[in-house]
């Protein structure tokens, strides 16, 4: 099953492991906090964006069911 980015930037302090992990979902704004480049993750990803976002040391991301 495929999922949906969701992202707390008020929450994100701009570590960047979601981007070492997933670089085609995730990237750094001028400003230092994420910015999701695909919000829609089809089931082949998921794993992969899930382990991403759960690298955030402060919980910014989540992936949630479509």
């Amino acid at each position: 099953m495929g999922g949906v980015i969701k992202a707390k930037r008020e929450v994100c302090q701009g570590y960047a492991n979601c981007v070492v992990a997933a670089p085609d979902y995730f990237d750094i704004d001028d400003r230092g906090l994420v910015e999701v480049r695909k919000t829609e993750v089809p089931s082949a990803d998921r794993t992969r964006v899930e382990e991403a976002a759960r690298s955030c040391p402060v919980a910014a991301l989540e992936v949630l069911d479509e």
